[in-house]
């Protein structure tokens, strides 16, 4: 299982908001490569990064910080959210050495758009579902839809997705521990590999979330508590390691 770092873009700086509010962020740098390479020196196997201006925007605004991380680490997969509703966005990102595009509201407002970036440009496509108790929520979490996340992730079962990053909304950036519970039912119900996001506080979560790892969990994506220090990158990848036997 993997420990995935976060890297939220908002104005050029690296921040982290509380339950998705552009009114609530932290600023913890504003030099993006630099603070991947904290999280590479860590020995993170993967990199997500969000585009918050590019998801209330509808088009990407923070390109440039997200490509200059991707030439400082070829080797390093990395993933980005925010923004993504063209073809010619995800081929972008993918020109400039970004392994994973991540479809979130264009996804559950025209879930036909999932299997036709999948057709073009296969292995590369993560869905984000970010959901309300359940439900889906969308354009940067400003609407809730009436649509159960569970019931969408069915519908990508073969499109071709690599992985659904499932983010509980109301533990987000408020380090008050996964959803380990709702994770692995979009997992086992949804049939495809989930990225965990939001809540992910401490050593303990890594341990809950590695228990049930055989179940469908891919990783784990943690922020605000790799910035306040509650959480270590090194212990928490070498901890899943152990118990997932990777």
């Amino acid at each position: 299982m993997l420990v995935i770092p976060a890297i939220d873009l908002k104005d050029g700086q690296c921040v982290r908001l509380r339950q998705g509010r552009m009114d609530d962020s932290t600023v913890f740098g504003d030099d993006p490569v630099s603070m991947a390479k904290r999280w590479v020196d860590a020995g993170c196997r993967r990199l997500h990064l969000v585009d918050l201006n590019g998801a209330f925007a509808g088009e990407p605004v923070n390109g440039e910080a997200v490509t200059s991380i991707a030439k400082a680490f070829p080797d390093l997969p990395i993933q980005i959210g925010g923004g993504i509703r063209s073809l010619e966005t995800i081929e972008h990102y993918i020109k400039a050495g970004v392994n994973y595009v991540i479809i979130g509201t264009k996804a559950v407002k025209e879930p036909a758009f999932v299997k036709e970036a999948c057709d073009a440009f296969p292995g590369h496509v993560i869905v984000g579902l970010d959901a309300q108790d359940g439900y889906v929520a969308t354009d940067g979490w400003a609407e809730v839809s009436e649509v159960k996340a569970v019931d969408l992730a069915k519908q990508f079962r073969n499109d071709g997705v690599s992985a659904i990053v499932y983010t509980d909304i109301a533990r987000d950036g408020m380090m008050q521990g996964v959803n380990v519970e709702a994770t692995v039912q979009l997992a086992e119900e949804g049939g495809i590999p989930v990225i965990a996001s939001g809540g992910v506080t401490n050593i303990d979560d890594i341990r809950e979330l590695s228990k049930v790892a055989p179940r469908g969990i891919l990783g784990a994506i943690t922020g605000r508590a790799i910035y306040e220090g509650t959480l270590d990158v090194a212990e928490a990848q070498t901890l899943a390691d152990k118990l997932t036997g990777n």
